[in-house]
């Protein structure tokens, strides 16, 4: 049986992927263009090859990203394959929009390093809400997701990895300041992107002993439509038995968990902890119970 499109998810999901572009082109055109440095990403790459092509810079990104977007097809699955299509489609046109709007833009700042800091603070922003989505804006993002799917590398270590070929580009166009700054804005461009992503991504494992035992339980499944394991756990002090609920949550679930022992059991004995990475068969949840 054919799943049925969900046209509402679509357009939200389509809304979310236009705002995080035009983040990311705005970031290109109004920090990365005037810094004239070549800081982790295609446009970067374009930026330096626009002093020896003839083309303007929305042109030689979409020629670049078509390239990267055929790879990135059939590498990362259709999903994501569909998605980067949209993306990559979209920030050459939002790009060329800025160019007619605001022809001839010099620096917001006046500071090649400080446009390179807004840069790298803004569009990390764009990129982590695609790659958040299973998206990316295209170019070196591709390249970072393969890297991140089949080499197991963060996606923000990735893009600095594969960044530093573009921004040692610079040195074919521009002085030895301009070199270091791209190398240094690629370097920490993954670090904050790193950030972003693992902070958006971060779940807590909570462990919990309690005297709602069975409410809790039904509230983790039947409310937060989330598992748990149950230990059998034994007092050191009077060797009395108890049973641990140990779940793993991300931060909104874990606020609607909290709240609810504040309410059902405030003397309820909970230990937290960050969680990094899990790797685990996900269960789809419908009115019958997880399958």
């Amino acid at each position: 049986m054919k799943k049925r499109l969900n046209y509402k998810d679509i357009a939200r999901e389509t809304v979310i992927l236009t705002v995080a572009v035009a983040i990311i082109a705005a970031a290109v055109y109004f920090f990365l263009v005037p810094s004239h440095t070549s800081v982790s990403s295609i446009s970067g790459l374009g930026i330096v090859l626009s002093n020896f092509v003839p083309l303007p810079l929305s042109a030689i990104t979409m020629f670049l990203n078509v390239v990267l977007l055929i790879i990135g097809f059939f590498t990362c699955g259709r999903e994501f394959g569909v998605k980067t299509v949209y993306t990559s489609v979209m920030l050459p046109l939002f790009l060329g929009f800025f160019e007619l709007v605001f022809p001839d833009f010099g620096s917001m700042t006046d500071s090649q390093e400080l446009d390179v800091l807004c840069y790298i603070l803004v569009v990390s922003i764009g990129l982590s809400i695609l790659f958040n989505r299973n998206a990316s804006s295209g170019g070196l993002d591709i390249v970072a997701k393969i890297m991140n799917k089949y080499l197991h590398i963060e996606l923000g270590r990735a893009m600095s990895l594969s960044g530093m070929c573009v921004a040692l580009s610079a040195a074919l166009a521009y002085d030895k300041k301009t070199v270091v700054l791209s190398i240094l804005g690629t370097y920490f461009n993954g670090i904050i992107l790193d950030h972003f992503i693992f902070d958006n991504n971060k779940k807590r494992r909570v462990c919990i002993i309690t005297r709602k035992e069975e409410e809790l339980r039904r509230f983790i499944v039947e409310d937060l439509h989330s598992g748990a394991t149950i230990y059998e756990a034994t007092g050191a002090y009077n060797f009395d038995k108890h049973n641990e609920i140990i779940t793993i949550v991300d931060k909104s679930e874990y606020q609607k968990l909290m709240n609810f022992i504040n309410k059902e059991d405030p003397r309820a004995f909970v230990t937290v902890y960050n969680v990094s990475d899990m790797r685990y068969q996900p269960k789809v949840w419908n009115k019958d119970g997880f399958q």
